[in-house]
C-alpha cells in the first residue's frame, strides 16, 4: 500500500508542475503539451537502460547451482527407483 501511495503522490507532483506550466505560460503551449509523451519516452528509456544494466551485471551464484544439481540427481534416483527411466547420467 505504501508503494503506491508514492506513486500516486508522484504522478500528483508531475501533474502539479504540468499544469503550473500551462496555466504560467513560462514555456510555450506547444512545448507544454507534449511535457507528458516526453516524461513517457523517458521513462521508456530509463527502464531499458536498467534491464540492461541488470543483464550485464547478472549475478552467478554458484552456491545455488550446487544445490540445484543436488536436488537434480535426488529427484533422478527417486524416479528410478520408481521405474521411470530418466535417462543416462
Amino acid at each position: 500500500m505504501k508503494h503506491i501511495l508514492k506513486i500516486l503522490a508522484l504522478v500528483a507532483a508531475i501533474s502539479a508542475i504540468w499544469i503550473g506550466l500551462l496555466r504560467a505560460s513560462l514555456v510555450p503551449r506547444s512545448y507544454t503539451w507534449l511535457l507528458p509523451i516526453y516524461l513517457i519516452v523517458a521513462l521508456g528509456c530509463y527502464g531499458l537502460l536498467m534491464v540492461g544494466i541488470g543483464l550485464m551485471l547478472f549475478p552467478t551464484c554458484p552456491r545455488e547451482a550446487e544445490l540445484l544439481q543436488k536436488d537434480i540427481a535426488e529427484a533422478k534416483e527417486f524416479l528410478k527407483e520408481n521405474g521411470v527411466d530418466v535417462g543416462s547420467d
